[in-house]
């Protein structure tokens, strides 16, 4: 059940459950295992589960009996969610980067600096409509691209990457 897209943007506006959905892109997981690779109880992540599924943000993929219990699975999809994230409530939309904001901060502190293997770009310009339609297709396809390439956290071979994309008109006057 969905929420409606302000309660489904209030549960993305912050830092673990961004954290969350980025673990869930890779492998479907269950809330012990969330926990233990975000040290976090395993209370606190079953809470934010809860609202991430509530808000529609994740979907339920599967379950399995571990030691007597039953554990479901949840799984982000990024298309699944996308338009949940375009709100008009300016208040909403602000909250969410600023919880993309923080995260991004926490997840500098493990940069590794290797020349030519990563790419910052931090602007505000002013450029034609066209231009701008064209760069956010673009980006949202590289975005798909690398949702859609995500692996379980510590696969073999893979390496961790950030990528925190935000892009949005501005007023003129600001």
């Amino acid at each position: 059940m969905s929420l409606g897209v302000d309660a489904g943007l209030r549960a993305l506006a912050h830092p673990v459950r961004l954290r969350i959905l980025s673990l869930l892109t890779g492998a479907a997981m269950t809330a012990a295992e969330v926990a233990r690779e975000l040290g976090l109880t395993h209370a606190n992540a079953s809470y934010h589960i809860r609202q991430l599924h509530a808000a529609g943000a994740i979907q339920a993929a599967g379950e399995e009996h571990i030691r007597g219990g039953l554990a479901k699975r949840y799984r982000y999809v990024p298309e699944m969610e996308a338009q949940k994230r375009h709100s008009d409530d300016p208040v909403q939309r602000r909250a969410l980067y600023a919880a993309m904001a923080a995260e991004l901060r926490r997840r500098s502190l493990s940069l590794v600096h290797t020349p030519g293997r990563s790419h910052m770009t931090d602007a505000e310009l002013w450029v034609d409509p066209d231009t701008w339609a064209d760069f956010r297709a673009r980006v949202t396809e590289a975005s798909t691209m690398l949702h859609q390439a995500a692996r379980p956290p510590r696969t073999p071979g893979a390496i961790r990457v950030n990528a925190t994309i935000a892009l949005f008109e501005m007023e003129a006057d600001s």
